[in-house]
């Protein structure tokens, strides 16, 4: 039981290391807002993590893999949603460019850790991800129930670990990405690929 938690988790944390939706929101939020604001916004997708999970344990998320309407749904209002935070940062990188040296560039609208719940929560990638995958790594030892809510948990610390210590690196640099040009390419950098994942959300398929 303890060698396939130890697999399931080594799983789970290639996973949660490759770069997505999650991350460039991050990215976005922790450059323009400092690492306090950079942290809410990972502690916002932990929560939809959550969400998601306890959807996943009491068979909700399995109806919304399965069924095409709800997916396009959730799927079209998450897509919506990374195209709006991506043109909010091309927008401001043209602020940013045509305003003086001296202000501070304005950080984002919006509450950072509702930004974090909303991004993850309306990704319906992550309904399949955890209906499909999950019910695979549940160690024998549990019933399935507690074994997916015990992934889910470690998903979830996993994401807070690595994503916290993304911010904190971020923060450790924020001098160099505080300089107006590289400020203005970082917004949109990730103001490019916020609407990438927003098009790819909406063209995905269950």
């Amino acid at each position: 039981m303890f060698v396939q938690l130890l697999a399931a988790t080594g799983v789970l944390a290639v996973l949660t290391m490759v770069p997505g939706p999650d991350m460039a929101v991050v990215t976005k939020r922790a450059i323009a807002s400092g690492w306090r604001d950079g942290l809410r916004t990972v502690g916002g997708i932990t929560a939809g993590l959550l969400i998601w999970g306890a959807l996943t344990v009491v068979g909700l998320a399995a109806v919304l893999a399965a069924s095409a309407t709800a997916y396009t749904v959730v799927k079209l209002a998450g897509a919506v949603y990374l195209g709006f935070l991506g043109i909010q940062a091309l927008v401001q990188s043209r602020r940013s460019r045509s305003a003086a040296p001296a202000p501070a560039v304005p950080a984002p609208v919006g509450n950072p850790w509702r930004t974090g719940l909303i991004s993850n929560v309306f990704n319906p990638k992550i309904a399949v991800f955890y209906t499909g995958l999950l019910p695979t790594l549940a160690p024998s030892g549990f019933s399935p129930h507690i074994g997916m809510a015990l992934l889910v948990l470690v998903h979830a610390v996993l994401t807070l670990v690595w994503l916290g210590g993304y911010v904190l690196v971020l923060a450790k640099a924020r001098a160099f990405f505080e300089k107006p040009a590289v400020r203005r390419a970082m917004d949109r950098v990730t103001g490019v690929v916020l609407i990438g994942f927003g098009i790819k959300v909406a063209t995905s398929q269950p």
